[in-house]
C-alpha cells in the first residue's frame, strides 16, 4: 500500500509542470497561434525563481517572477509573429534556444547547494485520513492550482463567450476582424497567458519538483508538454490524462531503477517519453476527431486589413 502511495502521489507531481504547460499552450493555439517556445518560456521561469528564493523572496513571490518571466519571455515571440509576422515555427524554436542560453547564463551563480522546497498542505484531521489523506490532501498549493487552471480553463473555452471568441480567431481570423473582434490584441492576450502558464511550470520546476538548480533542467518537459497539445487533440482532459501517463511511466522508471531492474538506466529513462508518445499517438488516429478540434488557422500568419 505505501508503494502505491508513493507512485500515485509521485505521478500527481510529476504530472504538474505539463499541466501548466500544456494548458497554456492549448489556449495560445486555440487562438491560431503555435508557440514551439514552451522549453525555453519555462527555463525562464525556473531560472528567475530560484534566483529569487536564493535573494531571500518568499516562495509566492518567486513563482510569481517564475510566471512573468514567462510570460515576459513569451512577449518576445509575440512581437516576431504576431506584430512582424515572422514565421511562428523559427521564431518558436529562437525563443526555446534563446531560453535555454539566457537561464544557463543566469545559472551561473546559482551554486549546487539545494534550496527549502515548496512546503505542502497540511489539512487537519484530512490529511492524517488514512490512505485518503496522503493521495488527496497533502500535495503543495501548485498541485491544486494546476487541477484549478484544468477546471477554469475549460470552463473559459467551451462555457464562456470570451473562449467562443477566442476559438472563433483561431477558426478563422479573417471572419472575426470583419465583425469587429481586434484579432491581434486577443492573440497576444493568448500568447501572454501561455507564457505565464509555462513560466510557472518552470518555476515549479526549481522550487517544488527538484529544488535545486541543473542547467536545463526542464530536460524535454517543455517538447513532451507541446505533443500532448497535439496528440490529446486540443482538448483539455486528454491534456490532464497524457500529463498524468508521463508523470506515472516517470515514476515507475525511478521505481524499477531503484529495485535494480536488469535492464539499461538509459532505457528506463526514455520510457517516459516513448510510452506517452506512443499511447497518444494511437489515442490521436481518429483523423476525424483531429479535423474537427484543430484550429483551421493554427500557425497561419494574419494581418488586418487598413
Amino acid at each position: 500500500m505505501d508503494l502505491f502511495i508513493a507512485i500515485f502521489t509521485g505521478t500527481v507531481i510529476a504530472a504538474t509542470p505539463l499541466i501548466f504547460a500544456a494548458l497554456g499552450e492549448l489556449v495560445v493555439e486555440k487562438s491560431g497561434v503555435l508557440n514551439l517556445g514552451i522549453e525555453g518560456m519555462m527555463l525562464m521561469g525556473a531560472a528567475l525563481a530560484f534566483w529569487a528564493v536564493t535573494a531571500g523572496y518568499s516562495m509566492p513571490v518567486a513563482i510569481m517572477a517564475g510566471a512573468l518571466a514567462g510570460a515576459a519571455t513569451s512577449l518576445l515571440f509575440g512581437v516576431l509573429a504576431l506584430t512582424f509576422l515572422t514565421n511562428q515555427y523559427a521564431a518558436g524554436l529562437a525563443l526555446a534556444i534563446f531560453g535555454s542560453g539566457v537561464s544557463a547564463f543566469l545559472g551561473r551563480g546559482f551554486g549546487s547547494e539545494p534550496i527549502e522546497a515548496l512546503r505542502g498542505i497540511d489539512i487537519p484531521i484530512l490529511s492524517d485520513a488514512p490512505l485518503i489523506g496522503p493521495m488527496l490532501f497533502r500535495f503543495d498549493p501548485m498541485v491544486y492550482l494546476a487541477l484549478l487552471m484544468f477546471a477554469a480553463i475549460s470552463w473559459f473555452l467551451y462555457r464562456t463567450k470570451a473562449g467562443l471568441i477566442l476559438r472563433t480567431i483561431g477558426e478563422s481570423p479573417q471572419t472575426s476582424h470583419a465583425i469587429g473582434y481586434p484579432v491581434i490584441k486577443i492573440r497576444y492576450m493568448a500568447v501572454l497567458f501561455g507564457g505565464l502558464m509555462a513560466g510557472l511550470a518552470g518555476a515549479y520546476l526549481s522550487v517544488a519538483y527538484t529544488p535545486l538548480w541543473v542547467e536545463n533542467m526542464t530536460a524535454g518537459k517543455g517538447w513532451i508538454a507541446l505533443a500532448l497539445v497535439v496528440f490529446a487533440t486540443w482538448r483539455p482532459l486528454r491534456i490532464l490524462l497524457g500529463a498524468w501517463l508521463f508523470g506515472g511511466m516517470t515514476i515507475l522508471q525511478l521505481q524499477g531503477q531503484a529495485l535494480g531492474l536488469e535492464v539499461p538506466s538509459e532505457l528506463l529513462s526514455a520510457l517516459p517519453y516513448l510510452a506517452t508518445i506512443i499511447v497518444l499517438v494511437l489515442i490521436s488516429r481518429n483523423r476525424q476527431m483531429l479535423a474537427l478540434h484543430f484550429p483551421a488557422s493554427l500557425a497561419k500568419p494574419f494581418r488586418p486589413a487598413s
